[in-house]
């Protein structure tokens, strides 16, 4: 592992495939990352790097764990010499008024010693961007568009203010775009002027990337910053025109093919993820489960890894739990919402390790809770980050693996072309 005093960034990512996402904008401006699954051991081999992100599976869990997780990673990091830590959440705010994006940010705010924390989940390149405190998905507010229906975390209120006073200890205010575009010391002066007070916590719009950049250089004066991976961005491109990180290319190792049997899994039931499995379904055989069968017991999952074995040989596969937002809110009202996502999330790991008993060796996965259902079973420690897929969703290589050599992807479920599995699979040799 890196030694102390080098680690210029740690990120605490509350899901999987947001962790993938931050990792891959990371190494695309030039820092050495490794991706961690939870906070790693002590005798985990890492390479010299700049930036770790912790991957955490606690958007959706209960408050206090979420926050008890989210404060064991970042001591670990500041261990490891760690400046500044990222708070690494959705770039659509997933978050209900009970949390966890507000107790977290309270939480490490308070070990951090901050005065105000920068708060951001803009993400221009992929269409989320931040004006008047209020979030945008391409050119409508979020509470118009699909990805308002989040199964678990709906998002019904596009004024981040609101939605991050509701679930904060402290109070929340805004740093406008007229005081981000006049340049970072504006912005500083006017954190300054929130703090006194008694604001621990300021939105900050962004439209453009020179925005984040903006943002980046302020946030690196304080300990502790959250926000999506365009604030990565920032944070990464402050670093190195600063010249605490020298930039870096990704490591060649990341690279070197694998080969063996493929298979994809989807458990996302965005919009994205069900065009992207109709159109694979013109390129490899898919198979989509049901989900009545899958919460009644194994059998479902048995039967679809039965199938998936007799056609490993001849190409990939693709395996789906995905459903339109109509079935998924028929479903919950059947079984209840939490025994039907748990019941889902444990088959779809079942299918990972029985793929990977079978000799899969490159796994697509789309959808943050599913994909952490499957690393999580799979028992993989970190990844090395290789080269792009799509916008946020990278290559990912195994790192300290007991199967041995290994390429994954997880994908958030938004994210992507229609083409996705299919380019994955390329790209994953």
């Amino acid at each position: 592992m890196t030694s102390a005093g080098k680690l210029s960034l740690g990120c605490i990512a509350d899901d999987y495939t947001g962790a993938s996402d931050l990792a891959n904008t990371l190494t695309r401006c030039g820092l050495r990352t490794v991706q961690t699954i939870g906070v790693p051991s002590a005798d985990l081999a890492l390479p010299e790097v700049d930036a770790v992100v912790v991957s955490l599976k606690s958007r959706s869990i209960e408050a206090g764990l979420a926050v008890s997780r989210s404060r064991d990673a970042e001591k670990w990091m500041r261990q490891r010499g760690a400046r500044h830590v990222l708070f690494k959440i959705c770039s659509t705010f997933d978050s209900t008024d009970a949390g966890n994006i507000g107790p977290v940010m309270d939480a490490l705010r308070a070990d951090s010693g901050d005065a105000i924390v920068l708060v951001t989940p803009a993400f221009p390149e992929t269409g989320r961007t931040v004006y008047q405190g209020n979030l945008f998905v391409g050119s409508v507010p979020l509470n118009e568009s699909p990805l308002k229906d989040h199964p678990l975390n709906p998002m019904h209120d596009s004024n981040l203010v609101r939605v991050l006073a509701r679930q904060s200890q402290t109070k929340v205010s805004l740093v406008a775009l007229a005081d981000i575009a006049r340049g970072p010391d504006a912005v500083r002066a006017r954190l300054a002027d929130l703090a006194g007070k008694g604001f621990g916590a300021a939105i900050a719009d962004a439209v453009f990337d020179r925005d984040l950049e903006t943002i980046g250089t302020v946030a690196l004066d304080h300990r502790v910053s959250v926000g999506a991976s365009g604030l990565g961005l920032g944070l990464a491109r402050a670093l190195v025109a600063s010249g605490q990180v020298k930039s870096q290319a990704a490591s060649a190792t990341v690279e070197v093919a694998v080969g063996g049997p493929a298979a994809c899994l989807a458990g996302s039931c965005s919009q994205a993820t069900l065009q992207q499995i109709a159109k694979a379904e013109q390129a490899m055989p898919v198979l989509h489960l049901d989900p009545d069968r899958v919460i009644a017991g194994k059998d479902e999952a048995r039967r679809a890894l039965a199938w998936a074995r007799e056609r490993l040989a001849e190409g990939p596969v693709l395996i789906a739990s995905s459903s339109t937002p109509e079935e998924v809110a028929a479903l919950q009202s059947r079984h209840g919402r939490d025994a039907a996502g748990h019941a889902i999330e444990q088959a779809m790991a079942d299918l990972a390790e029985g793929l990977v008993q079978s000799g899969v060796r490159r796994l697509v996965v789309a959808g943050g809770e599913t994909s952490g259902a499957v690393v999580d079973r799979l028992g993989i420690p970190g990844f090395l980050v290789g080269a792009e897929i799509a916008a946020g969703v990278p290559v990912l290589r195994a790192v300290g693996f007991d199967g041995g050599g290994m390429l994954l992807a997880l994908k958030s479920g938004n994210f992507g072309g229609p083409e996705f599995f299919s380019d994955a699979l390329t790209l994953m040799r």
